[in-house]
């Protein structure tokens, strides 16, 4: 694994919505999970640059051209009292994979959660994306076979919500 010499991490601009939910696609498409993407590129610069901010991003470029993305919020462990970060994507195009670029976007977010002491830094992983995991547990990521992701979306959220 050699990492691009000319390799560039840098946080995502406002300029950079569009080509971000480009590389967010990308991500999709990898995971089978196209039909998935509900959202547009507007809703996700808001999110980034609006009046509240909910998700900050960290692109990577090389030779000028964005090949990958991290992108995560803060979190809160109740148990540690510190925030922490939830990387919620990690993405690298196919053409620039295995050269340190996945590594320098989580150490690089790793980074961000000393500098901000956070307690943690947590993901989540595909059960079938087995290089991934290779990968995470490489870094020195555990992961937790005795924690499920729970989640409530659309009618259910709706209904749910309305529960008084």
């Amino acid at each position: 694994m050699t990492l691009c010499s000319n390799l560039i991490l840098r946080f995502a601009e406002p300029t950079d919505y569009s080509v971000l939910f480009q590389l967010i696609q990308g991500l999709a498409e990898y995971e089978k999970l196209s039909h998935a993407v509900t959202g547009d590129a507007l809703a996700l610069k808001e999110h980034l640059f609006g009046s509240h901010r909910y998700i900050e991003a960290i692109l990577a470029e090389t030779a000028g051209q964005a090949v990958a993305f991290a992108l995560f919020f803060h979190n809160y462990s109740t148990f540690l009292t510190k925030p922490g970060i939830y990387l919620e994507d990690l993405f690298v195009l196919p053409e620039y994979r295995r050269q340190g670029i996945g590594k320098a976007l989580i150490s690089k977010v790793a980074q961000i959660a000393i500098e901000r002491d956070c307690g943690r830094l947590e993901w989540s992983v595909l059960d079938w994306n087995e290089p991934a995991k290779v990968f995470y547990r490489s870094i020195g990521a555990s992961i937790l076979d005795d924690w499920r992701i729970c989640r409530v979306t659309e009618d259910a959220l709706t209904q749910l919500g309305a529960v008084n």
